[in-house]
């Protein structure tokens, strides 16, 4: 198999002594057993995402290892000394349950204390949310979070937090990314000073609780939260460390959690995914939750940022919701409840992403807030409440099943979406509805909007060609009516540009670049396109909608725009 010369060079480079014996070992055997595997392990470098850089665990510059996360390390070491010349520098690290998050902490650790950064490092597995609160509780400079959130197994990540509490965003991610690119891996101190390393736990635990149960409890009844049944699973994953704390310090009495589920492991053993948008990743719990006839169901992915929920529908029947659904259903009640406290004033805002349903456009314009809609990601919806500090942000989420109540987190946040929703579902219970009754009432005051999504996956090199193929038809060969429906505008945020079909005027979009195409059509629907920042996919996203005057329309409504969404994926020939 011939391979490239400057896939060439990069192997050389790493078979010199600044790599351990180990390494490079690995290396000569692929070199002779798995040229194609070699490739793969070194055809790029690993680039940060939307959630921060993730991939397959091994050797070589494509894959998370001590050389890559050290790499890394030293380079944001040295953007951070740049940074903040005159002060003492501090960091917080935290890491999930995967495959070598331990000991891929340890080092990045190690490297961040040989740079004279005082480091706190959680002594276990701790959820994502945790960290981004931890960051800003201990008053520290930047935070790392080791994890590759619902990927598969063989993968681990590298997530940056800033001073906020929010991922990078510009301009310091290109200015980080730029350090790291010029570094030599012969740069990267690797031997600790063990006197910069603090080990944290029980105390951050405590605070994090204590802000947790502030932020998202609304005067429920301690009877209400006693009669609500809920069934959990963390899906091996870190959630256990704090959801069932979390619960039973908020008066919560009623808990049960899937047993085979609560032991944290990075094989992920009872599930083909750990992803709670994975309706098969909740079949223990579903069947846990007719054995109880539990009223409401949650599942946390392994780094406790994204949430599942099933709820009984109004046939007695446990239904999965949707992202789109559980974001809508929060913040209503959010919306609700800050109204009702006297509390809107025209200076709040709630948050969400280009890909997200438009409902919360509805929802903003009818309680008289705003709605900043961003790219997909939390960092940005973190990044408005940076950005605005004189609008106080109420709660936000996207469709990729995460939410963010209020703004002591900056990320999304399972560990708190699980309290409010819990909120929810113990209030209507308690007035004889139930958070379904609760959804369709939100869809009659504010219309039926339906979303779906499609991945499809394409692996290692082949595949990133191939998806960045289909991104170039779109743009080339713009589509221009579907299912019946004119397009009458596009908006393209890799040029920026936001063309009306109708009038052939463009408008300049204020939003960052990104490889992103949306669709909009005459009859309000809109379809996006989108290759994933943090997996060999490419997705589509549809929404479409219609009006409903009363619940017993909503059977209806439901068949007819899931025919619409099914016309529109086999017109544009994605089924």
């Amino acid at each position: 198999m011939h391979i490239e010369k400057n896939i060439l060079d990069k192997v050389n480079e790493w078979l010199t002594p600044s790599f351990d014996k180990e390494t490079q070992d690995q290396i000569v055997e692929m070199m002779t057993t798995s040229p194609k595997n070699l490739e793969e392990s070194f055809y790029k470098n690993l680039e940060f995402g939307t959630g921060g850089m993730r991939g397959i665990m091994g050797v070589g510059t494509n894959r998370i290892n001590k050389y890559t996360l050290g790499k890394n390390t030293q380079g944001l070491s040295d953007y951070l000394k740049k940074s903040f010349p005159d002060e003492q520098l501090k960091v917080v690290i935290a890491y999930d349950c995967r495959h070598n998050s331990d000991t891929l902490a340890k080092v990045v650790a190690d490297v961040f204390s040989a740079n004279g950064i005082k480091v706190y490092l959680f002594s276990e597995m701790r959820p994502t949310p945790e960290l981004s609160f931890a960051l800003k509780y201990l008053n520290c400079h930047a935070g790392i979070v080791l994890t590759a959130s619902h990927n598969p197994p063989e993968y681990n990540g590298y997530k940056v937090y800033w001073q906020d509490g929010g991922q990078l965003v510009p301009p310091q991610d290109e200015e980080i990314i730029q350090v790291i690119e010029n570094l030599k891996y012969s740069e990267i101190k690797f031997d600790a000073n063990d006197s910069l390393i603090e080990y944290i736990d029980i105390a951050v635990d405590k605070a994090f609780i204590n802000s947790t149960i502030e932020n998202a409890s609304f005067n429920t009844s301690a009877k209400a939260k006693e009669n609500l049944k809920i069934v959990y699973t963390s899906l091996h994953g870190t959630s256990i460390k704090l959801v069932p704390n979390v619960l039973a310090n908020a008066g919560y009495t009623d808990v049960n959690i899937v047993a085979e589920q609560a032991v944290p492991d990075g094989n992920f053993p009872t599930v083909k995914s750990p992803n709670p948008e994975e309706p098969e990743a909740l079949t223990m719990a579903l069947a846990l939750s007719d054995k109880l006839n539990a009223d409401i169901v949650f599942g946390t992915d392994p780094d406790s940022d994204r949430l599942g929920v099933a709820v009984r529908n109004n046939e007695g029947k446990m239904q999965l919701l949707n992202g789109n659904q559980t974001m809508v259903v929060m913040t209503h009640y959010l919306l609700e409840q800050w109204k009702k406290s006297g509390k809107i004033n025209g200076k709040q805002f709630i948050g969400s992403t280009i890909v997200s349903t438009p409902m919360m456009l509805e929802l903003a314009s009818a309680y008289n807030v705003e709605c900043k809609v961003g790219l997909t990601g939390f960092k940005w919806i973190a990044k408005f409440i940076k950005d605005f500090p004189d609008l106080q942000f109420i709660g936000g989420g996207e469709e990729s099943f995460g939410y963010m109540v209020g703004d002591a987190v900056r990320d999304k946040d399972a560990v708190g979406a699980v309290l409010l929703m819990c909120e929810i579902a113990a209030q209507a219970k308690e007035k004889g509805s139930s958070v379904y009754e609760e959804l369709q009432q939100i869809y009659v005051d504010y219309g039926f909007y339906k979303e779906h999504l499609i991945s499809i996956t394409k692996k290692g090199i082949e595949g990133a060609n191939e998806i960045k193929q289909m991104m170039v038809d779109l743009r080339e060969n713009p589509l221009s009516e579907i299912n019946g429906q004119r397009v009458i505008m596009v908006e393209d945020y890799q040029n920026s540009t936001a063309k009306n079909l109708l009038t052939n005027e463009t408008e300049t979009l204020n939003i960052p670049k990104s490889d992103v195409l949306i669709y909009y059509l005459e009859d309000g629907s809109k379809i996006c396109a989108r290759p994933s920042g943090t997996e060999p996919k490419i997705k589509f996203y549809f929404s479409v909608n219609t009006k409903v005057m009363d619940i017993s329309e909503i059977p209806y409504a439901e068949e007819l725009l899931s025919s619409n969404i099914q016309q529109i994926i086999k017109e544009m020939q994605l089924n």
